[in-house]
């Protein structure tokens, strides 16, 4: 592996070296932005084909991953029994470099192609910002992680939306949208169209006050924002909405109370931000 590594090196790769199958899992994990793990049949701790099986259900959740297994001979089971456990790709070991180099450029080719169907079947094609589907997926993962101690969720849309699309057409309310959504491509969190106009953004490690401050950091960056098109100027603003988790509770009871909170947004006079624990507090003292 050390002299694969100065193979990579030598491309202008950035290398990793684990000998502990465990260890090297977990660094998959942690970064996603690994596109390629080379693994003999022999590491520490698991074997190697185990580290390919485990690295490919990993691969379901982290994003495109290529799998090369190295092995010191071509015995046919060996090679089955890799490509079986997950591997896409063999190679005997010490490989050619050029060899090397050509099977990690079609690596490259596949990674590109599976990132991209990837993108299209997680994001909203008008926005770039993730799609439902994979906004509640990852709330409800986040819910049901134990080691998130403060989760917190905010929804909001356009006010007033039905006008704008009336009064200046379609196209400005798209753009209205991308907007919108352009607004958070920084924050961090995770961010989605849930709806024709409508957003939610989930937070962790986010508490409630916390929440509450950047949705109104965000709610006043809209409130200044023009959008300039040939024919007119047009303003926007959005209310919000904001929950905090509470024990026990689960994703669809957040969703409700910080559309409830969103909706006292909106009926208190648009432009502004709804809090659950407020609205709370006050039914419980009505």
């Amino acid at each position: 592996l050390i002299i694969v590594g100065r193979m990579l090196e030598r491309r202008g790769d950035t290398v990793f070296p684990f000998q502990d199958g465990i260890e090297a899992l977990a660094f998959l994990r942690d970064n996603p932005q690994i596109d390629v793990l080379i693994t003999s049949f022999e590491t520490r701790t698991i074997c190697g084909l185990e580290l390919c099986w485990d690295a490919r259900i990993l691969s379901e959740s982290r994003g495109p991953l290529y799998v090369i297994v190295m092995s010191s001979t071509r015995e046919r089971a060996k090679l089955v029994e890799a490509l079986d456990s997950g591997a896409d790709d063999f190679i005997q070991k010490p490989p050619a470099e050029e060899e090397l180099a050509a099977r990690l450029r079609a690596a490259a080719r596949l990674i590109r192609s599976q990132k991209e169907v990837r993108r299209l079947a997680l994001t909203d094609p008008l926005t770039g910002a993730y799609n439902r589907r994979y906004f509640f997926d990852s709330f409800r993962a986040a819910v049901e992680d134990e080691s998130i101690r403060d989760l917190s969720l905010v929804t909001l849309d356009i006010d007033h939306f039905k006008s704008i699309n009336d009064r200046y057409g379609h196209d400005v309310g798209d753009l209205a949208i991308c907007q919108v959504a352009g607004m958070f491509a920084n924050e961090e969190g995770v961010f989605g169209r849930i709806g024709g106009e409508e957003f939610a953004w989930m937070l962790p490690h986010r508490s409630e006050f916390e929440a509450v401050e950047k949705a109104e950091t965000i709610r006043r960056a809209i409130k200044a924002m023009t959008i300039v098109t040939e024919r007119s100027s047009v303003s926007l603003t959005c209310s919000f909405g904001v929950a905090t988790r509470e024990p026990g509770e689960t994703m669809t009871e957040i969703s409700k109370r910080a559309d409830l909170a969103l909706y006292a947004a909106k009926s208190g006079g648009r432009n502004c931000v709804g809090i659950a624990s407020a609205l709370e507090t006050f039914r419980r003292s009505a």
